[in-house]
């Protein structure tokens, strides 16, 4: 069969009529290496797509292990919070523990300046021995009181008179050539300057009043170590109480 040629129409239409001839024609026409493009194309395709399924897998992966570190965040949060919970309790049992070994610390501090003024008073005549003195008598609450109602208090505040006769032991005593004296002791567990300040003033009160020598004493277990120079100077007597005077009888 002959074919006549005339325009780029006939060519085509006798191209679609025979494939064999297209074929040949891509070959003439075409490079190798245009005609191995779809060739090349399909395993990049095929390439990409195992990409693809190695960037999902790889992202399922990476999604799973955030998803368990959350889980053991969220594990690690709530023993943190459990925690919490456990060392607010133990705050409050320890703040409940400190109120009331504090309460008991105060209840003891009068139970102990008390226990220590008894032995002081049941030591009375060997404070008074340590001066070189003997005790002739241990005034009351009430020998105090008439001792300032005798006396001109006008220049005494009351405060002051009142802690005065609250003394915690004033004896009367006279010397190795029997000259009357008073000894103004103040008693603690553990002496500190406060005490020694009123056993100052009460020895000075005492020789204003009555005109007569008189001795400042502070007696106790021990004293702070801080008011030692008071002691080293003079001013006050230390009689520290022994261990046994303190023993419940």
């Amino acid at each position: 069969m002959t074919y006549t040629i005339d325009t780029i129409e006939d060519l085509i239409h006798v191209l679609d009529e025979h494939p064999r001839w297209r074929d040949a024609l891509r070959v003439r026409l075409l490079t190798p290496e245009v005609l191995a493009l779809p060739e090349q194309v399909a395993r990049l395709a095929e390439h990409v797509n195992e990409l693809v399924t190695e960037m999902k897998q790889f992202r399922a992966t990476v999604e799973q292990r955030f998803d368990e570190h959350d889980q053991r965040f969220d594990q690690m949060d709530k023993r943190f919070d459990e925690h919490d919970q456990r060392l607010d309790k133990h705050g409050k049992s320890l703040t409940s523990l400190e109120s009331r070994l504090d309460k008991i610390i105060d209840d003891l501090g009068p139970i102990k300046g008390a226990h220590a003024r008894n032995a002081a008073i049941r030591e009375s005549i060997g404070i008074a021995r340590a001066l070189g003195l003997r005790r002739t008598k241990a005034l009351t609450y009430e020998d105090l009181w008439n001792l300032t109602d005798d006396a001109d208090t006008t220049a005494i505040a009351v405060s002051e008179l009142n802690s005065f006769r609250r003394a915690d032991l004033v004896m009367e005593a006279v010397d190795q050539a029997g000259d009357p004296c008073y000894v103004a002791v103040e008693i603690s567990f553990t002496a500190n300057g406060r005490d020694t300040t009123r056993a100052i003033r009460n020895a000075r009160l005492l020789t204003e009043f009555k005109e007569r020598r008189s001795h400042a004493v502070m007696a106790g277990l021990r004293f702070d170590d801080r008011i030692r120079h008071v002691f080293d100077a003079g001013e006050v007597f230390w009689y520290q109480l022994p261990a046994e005077a303190l023993q419940a009888e």
